[in-house]
């Protein structure tokens, strides 16, 4: 990067939530590390020059929505380099328009932290840029003083430029798959494209999260289709529900062995006329997917029906679960989807409803778990009780993990309230500890305005329960947790090459029930159309190759 005129100033983008109180509550990890930011810079020659104020009269000085953005943006030069800073969740929207226009260097950045979700945020907005085709660099600190941040930093500045090492990543072309595997794949695919299926999407578009959208050219030839819902019908058809199928539901629920933490303040604590509602939802949810012929469904979950409804947490949890309660059509005659999930997608992330819908079938097809979800690769640190010496991620999700991949299963499964911060009307959560097993991770993304997979293989290990609740306390307390190991993928290599702050997994029988479906599912994305890579090793650290 040539010197600017203008002294070496490189301008500062912070991006934040749409609410208020997310915000708030962020802000003083963002204006500490804001403060070492500008150090770090100051100490290579560069200042930190802010683009737009602190807000005193709203208590942060994050850019909170849209438009705030667009008039942010007139007054950025675009030739000037930027760094985009983030210890929040971020909505992607608010700032993607300018990213796009911007003609000078772009550098992503995030505190590695469980608590303050910067992470996840810069996450996204990864995948929200590489789906655009804008240039950027990213990069991540604890401390923003280590030898990796302040080489990485230094390159960005004098090149406009990070290249992080991505050798642990393998195109499926170079992958030896055995033929009966090709074979299976190719007729899952085929069954999908000839069959077709169809995806129901409860309003497009969740949290900013342009990367979660797979446009309709993309997704048709994959044999998937949008049925394009309204979470308003989703709201009326919940009211429809009798207060005697919801009592039932939640009966079934208690019966099952799932605790319910119940408090008295509706404003704080979970209360049973809040489950009672999600009990409808559920119930809801099922009949409108067996009306429109859905294999998979994605509900939004947070603008708009939060405002109407509970949290979906549970519902979305249960939905993801072989083991749920049964609905019934509307005239009583049918069990819907009767013996297996209906899968759904959190936070309406269509491109982890195509891979969970692909998992689905693969796991089915070869008698192994079929239960899935998305999490959050939300944080990772290494195991402090020296229980386990590789390093430990925590992938954790507020919505959509099943009972199935939990120590217990719904004997081991909790919920609790939705912090009120972001769920006013409360609603339960589906918690649980993941058990310890062999998993296949995965990703749909957009990339060259192609639909790519990346995945690999990993494990699940048991931590004492100290260690357990310190990485909860370090996240968020009231969800499921899973202590990842991802084999032969650094947290550096993660995070240089994933493009999404959500990760797909899902459970096998054994390492080499793994690996097949893990081959299995790479060849059936392929035959579909997508770009295929694997990345890391097998669990004995051996390669794909």
């Amino acid at each position: 990067m040539a010197k600017n005129k203008k002294k070496n100033i490189v301008q500062l983008i912070v991006n934040g939530d749409l609410r208020l109180t997310a915000n708030q509550k962020c802000w003083p990890a963002q204006s500490q590390m804001e403060a070492d930011l500008k150090s770090a810079l100051a100490a290579e020659g560069y200042e930190l020059v802010r683009a737009h104020p602190y807000k005193p009269d709203h208590k942060h000085g994050f850019i909170q929505s849209q438009k705030e953005g667009m008039e942010v943006f007139k007054h950025v030069d675009p030739e000037q380099p930027i760094i985009v800073a983030e210890a929040v969740w971020q909505y992607s929207h608010h700032i993607l328009h300018g990213l796009i226009s911007h003609r000078a260097p772009i550098l992503t950045l995030a505190n590695w932290s469980g608590t303050w979700p910067g992470l996840v945020g810069m996450l996204n907005l990864n995948g929200s840029l590489t789906k655009a085709g804008v240039e950027y660099s990213t990069l991540w600190s604890e401390k923003f003083e280590d030898d990796f941040f302040k080489k990485s930093l230094r390159s960005w500045l004098k090149t406009g430029k990070i290249k992080h090492k991505i050798n642990h990543v393998t195109p499926l072309s170079k992958v030896k798959v055995k033929d009966r595997d090709w074979k299976l794949a190719a007729e899952l695919a085929t069954q999908l494209k000839t069959d077709k299926a169809i995806m129901g999407v409860f309003d497009e578009g969740c949290m900013g999260m342009f990367n979660a959208i797979i446009p309709d050219e993309l997704l048709h030839p994959t044999g998937l289709f949008k049925e394009r819902l309204s979470q308003s019908a989703l709201y009326y058809e919940s009211t429809q529900v009798s207060d005697a199928d919801a009592r039932a539901c939640l009966d079934w629920y208690k019966k099952k062995g799932l605790k319910f933490h119940f408090g008295r303040d509706e404003s704080e604590d979970l209360t049973e006329a809040q489950v009672l509602l999600q009990c409808k939802t559920y119930i809801a949810a099922v009949r409108i997917a067996d009306d429109f012929g859905c294999s998979t469904i994605g509900i939004q979950y947070q603008q708009g029906l939060k405002d109407l409804l509970p949290a979906s947490d549970l519902v979305e949890g249960t939905l993801n679960n072989a083991d749920r309660p049964p609905v019934k059509s509307r005239d009583g005659r049918r069990v819907l989807f009767e013996g297996e999930p209906l899968p759904h997608f959190n936070e309406v992330d269509e491109c982890a409803g195509l891979d969970g819908l692909i998992t689905y079938r693969v796991h089915k097809s070869l008698d192994q778990p079929v239960e899935n979800t998305l999490h959050d690769l939300r944080w990772g640190d290494i195991d402090r009780s020296g229980t386990v010496e590789d390093y430990v991620w925590v992938f954790l999700i507020s919505g959509s993990a099943p009972p199935a991949h939990f120590i217990g299963g719904w004997k081991g499964a909790s919920s609790m309230r939705q912090p009120s911060m972001y769920f006013r009307l409360g609603g339960g959560t589906l918690r649980g500890i993941s058990r310890p097993g062999e998993i296949v991770w995965s990703r749909i993304y957009i990339e060259d305005g192609r639909l790519k997979m990346d995945l690999g293989r990993g494990g699940v290990v048991k931590l004492p329960d100290a260690e357990t609740d310190r990485r909860w306390k370090e996240t968020t307390m009231q969800w499921p947790i899973m202590h990842a190991v991802t084999y032969g993928v650094s947290r550096d290599q993660m995070m240089a090459r994933h493009k999404s702050n959500h990760i797909q997994c899902v459970y096998a029988n054994s390492p080499a029930d793994a690996d097949r479906a893990l081959l299995v599912k790479a060849a059936m994305a392929e035959a579909l159309g997508m770009e295929v890579a694997l990345c890391g090793t097998k669990k004995d650290g051996s390669s794909w190759k």
